[in-house]
């Protein structure tokens, strides 16, 4: 590893635990500015997830689907690009599965890859539109990403409410799952699913596709800078768009994972949020495949801490949302340890420069 290359791991360490610390320090003045009890607010938000097996479990399984929007968002910004689809695709992918694991009987241990390969097929669809836009008529995918977001939810909802639901259900659900579609459980007294297992092996895959492929350099040249890469000799658009295929095809994926591993039926009226949060997985992990699990489960491990604090104290587990929005605040501000980084650089340089004006005067 060249000594930039090592700078910039040791800057971007230090900032994400300079973050780590600034969240939890946050959380405190929350906890002593509104709780009564702010022994106990700490003790449930920051012990209470390891209390149990069973609250272990929902750490990981709170990780589950961000670490395919994580991923998604990944292949997104990689290439330079901001489409916000991850959310969309990710919510068309349960419908995709749930369409599968419903309606369409196959053998048990193809039935889940069915499901699953059909909600990422779909998602790379919806992804498709907002890239498709942009590459033909330069509308920005942004907009096109947010406001299709919308319809996709909505169009789901209908989907489930006049073709798949269960009527007998005073609520909102769809008729109840296969069995075979079911995805297996694979530790006992959770529910840590196969799902996560899938999660983690596209982190690998994509950390390979990314940056040990023709492709992922390609990818990474546009993302960096679209007009060399176009001198290049480099298809930007091409890169553009697989790209945000690629990404919708893995947030669909993890859709249909989370709905097969977590539901025994489609039950949700709104959009779960995962798409946004796996901005801020994306951003934790750096942009690094291989990081995403762990920065999934850091947020897993928070979304428990504040549901148990919820639950056992006075203070509310909304507090997540305040620590996600300084998060990205404090990982995006590119002059955080800016000057730091320069003196190391510097430095390093001085040194490698010294070290070979000695071995000339050899």
């Amino acid at each position: 590893m060249d000594s930039n290359k090592r700078i910039s791991l040791i800057v971007d360490v230090t900032k994400l635990l300079i973050t780590i610390l600034v969240s939890c320090g946050l959380v405190s003045l929350i906890v002593f500015a509104t709780s009564s009890n702010p022994v106990n607010a700490f003790s449930s938000f920051f012990l209470g997830p390891f209390t149990s097996l069973r609250r272990i479990g929902n750490i990981v399984e709170a990780a589950s689907p961000l670490m395919f929007t994580a991923l998604a968002v990944i292949m997104i910004f990689g290439a330079g690009q901001f489409s916000m689809i991850s959310e969309g695709a990710f919510f068309i992918g349960t419908l995709g599965a749930m369409i599968i694991a419903t309606s369409v009987p196959l053998p048990a241990g193809i039935h889940p890859i069915a499901a699953i390969l059909t909600a990422g097929a779909m998602g790379a669809v919806v992804a498709f539109i907002p890239a498709l836009l942009k590459m033909k008529w330069q509308v920005s995918e942004v907009v096109t990403s947010l406001m299709l977001n919308y319809v996709v939810q909505f169009f789901c909802i209908y989907m489930v409410s006049y073709y798949f639901r269960e009527i007998s259900s005073s609520s909102l659900a769809s008729i109840a799952f296969l069995d075979t579609s079911i995805l297996p459980v694979i530790v006992g007294g959770t529910r840590i699913h196969m799902g996560i297992a899938l999660g983690v092996i596209l982190c690998i895959v994509m950390y390979f596709l990314l940056f040990r492929t023709t492709f992922g350099m390609k990818l990474r040249t546009v993302g960096n800078n679209a007009k060399f890469a176009h001198y290049s000799g480099i298809k930007v658009t091409g890169v553009m768009v697989i790209s945000q295929v690629i990404a919708g095809a893995l947030a669909g994926m993890g859709g249909g994972a989370e709905i097969l591993g977590m539901y025994n039926r489609f039950k949700w009226t709104s959009s779960p949020g995962y798409g946004w949060s796996g901005i801020v997985v994306a951003l934790l992990a750096r942009n690094n495949p291989l990081m995403v699990p762990l920065a999934a489960l850091f947020m897993g491990y928070l979304n428990v801490g504040a549901n148990i604090m919820a639950r056992n104290s006075d203070v509310s587990s909304e507090v997540v949302k305040i620590i996600q929005g300084v998060m990205i605040l404090m990982i995006a501000a590119e002059a955080l340890l800016k000057k730091w980084k320069q003196k190391m650089i510097v430095k390093a340089a001085k040194t490698e420069a010294g070290m070979k004006g000695d071995v000339i005067n050899d």
